[in-house]
């Protein structure tokens, strides 16, 4: 039964022959899950759906860090405003470690969690944290409708997990990916008469949601383009500094779609080389600089992803190149990138 021991299927069997009201359950989705709890997290929806159960998903905050009793109250909004019975949590964002399900009592209300650890040493473990993880859902939900109906019965055996005092809230193992790093390369040309030119980039990105990102970047010039005509020849070297957010579609997938508007300060350099009718001469030009983007991130592996974006660059005041009186190129008006990065959340 897809390398799912005997004992398990006929328990989950067995369980979901009897009945229950119908109910709703919240599960919490991490802000940018790792390969391990997105796909434990889609097999618990599916699971849910598949026995007439209502799934609420809602994103856990970047900025939540709380603890104790902070902690549950936050989960006890999540179950009033989804109208859910019980609520699903993961347990480690960059590896799986459990999955926590809380179960509202009504007499008296309170929450009531079970852990369900992941077993590394099987085949599928997330297929089988999943369901052990529905069994316990199950189990819990039983008592409360047995509650509810006033009667009497054997109780539903559990499957082994531990236990945690409601008073106590269970704590990942890891911190939420809130910063992270990137490193990688830019291809650099305007639209007129300048030629590409490559430029080492470094990205900081904080995350306030799981879809915004705020960013900083810096890149500065390893090629300089050389603009050349029969009076002489200019060489350009360019380095940038910009500051913005980046929506992120889908941020929950393995790969996801993103659009991104950045703003900040353009230095450009150019160095005129002598000619037969000019002489040379250096000039520094600081523009305004406004960066629009659109691209997609890869997660690799656990915290480590790479993106790939091209970049629309323009400048004010924009730079212009002339030999004697005639411009024969301009720089930023607009120029076009493409970005390579690869990243870890730190």
């Amino acid at each position: 039964m897809n390398r799912v021991c005997p004992a398990i299927f006929l328990s989950t069997v067995l369980a979901w022959t009897w009945p229950v009201y119908a109910a709703t359950v919240a599960i919490v989705r991490p802000p940018s899950p790792s390969f391990d709890v997105n796909e434990t997290l889609t097999r618990l929806r599916g699971e849910l759906l598949s026995v007439g159960l209502e799934v609420a998903m809602s994103d856990r905050p970047l900025a939540r860090g709380l603890a104790g009793a902070d902690s549950l109250t936050w989960l006890e909004q999540v179950a009033a405003e989804r109208g859910a019975s019980a609520v699903i949590d993961t347990v480690g964002d960059d590896a799986l470690v459990a999955v926590d399900v809380w179960v509202v009592k009504t007499r008296p209300r309170r929450f009531e969690v079970t852990r369900v650890a992941i077993e590394p040493s099987t085949a599928n473990p997330s297929e089988r944290l999943a369901l052990r993880a529905v069994e316990a859902l199950r189990a819990g939900l039983l008592e409360v409708d047995l509650a509810a109906r006033q009667r009497r019965t054997d109780p539903v055996a559990k499957p082994p997990t531990t236990t945690v005092p409601a008073g106590e809230v269970a704590q990942p193992v890891s911190h939420r990916e809130r910063w992270a790093l990137e490193v990688g390369a830019a291809a650099l040309m305007s639209l007129d008469g300048v030629g590409p030119a490559l430029l080492p980039i470094m990205r900081v990105n904080w995350a306030a949601r799981s879809w915004l990102v705020l960013q900083a970047a810096l890149a500065g010039s390893a090629t300089r383009p050389t603009v050349a005509t029969t009076g002489g020849s200019v060489r350009l070297a360019q380095q940038y500094g910009v500051l913005g957010g980046c929506y992120r579609f889908r941020p929950d997938q393995r790969l996801w779609p993103f659009l991104a508007l950045t703003a900040g300060i353009l230095h450009t350099s150019v160095e005129g080389q002598p000619g037969v009718t000019t002489e040379g001469h250096t000039v520094d030009q600081w523009s305004f600089l406004l960066d629009g983007s659109l691209g997609a991130g890869l997660r690799l592996y656990r915290r480590y992803y790479m993106t790939l974006a091209a970049h629309v660059h323009v400048a004010e005041p924009y730079v212009a190149i002339h030999f004697v009186d005639a411009a024969v190129a301009t720089s930023g008006r607009p120029n076009l990138l493409l970005t390579l990065t690869v990243g870890a959340w730190l």
